[in-house]
């Protein structure tokens, strides 16, 4: 039996988001860091890891995300939780009738 290498990754703090509303095409890029929930519309994103392949690997960013949708007077309701990866974002796609997020990398803070 063939052993398999792990393909080696970095830990990034800042999860690099794009966000679709269905209803009004609004389109943005969202920045989101590990471990602070983020709000778009009425969902609640909360990035748990964010990896990148270090620079001498194939390109590939990955992120582990729950996302919950929060409405006024009812309990959050859970949307999607698990991993998505930016080179296959079908892979792992979140099911909602208004909101597409799909991972388009991971980064370091800005420097100060």
């Amino acid at each position: 039996m063939p052993a398999f290498a792990a393909v080696p990754s970095v830990d990034e703090p800042v999860a690099v988001l794009r966000a679709l509303d269905k209803m009004t095409a609004r389109v943005e890029e969202l920045e989101a860091t590990v471990g602070q929930p983020l709000k778009f519309g009425t969902l609640i994103i909360t990035v748990r890891a964010c990896r990148v392949t270090p620079p001498e690997e194939t390109p590939e960013a990955d992120a582990f995300l729950e996302i919950s949708e929060f409405k006024p007077g009812e309990q959050d309701k859970p949307v999607f939780r698990g991993w998505m990866f930016a080179s296959s974002p079908a892979l792992s796609a979140m099911e909602h009738p208004v909101y597409d997020i799909w991972v388009t990398g991971c980064k370091s803070p800005p420097a100060k």
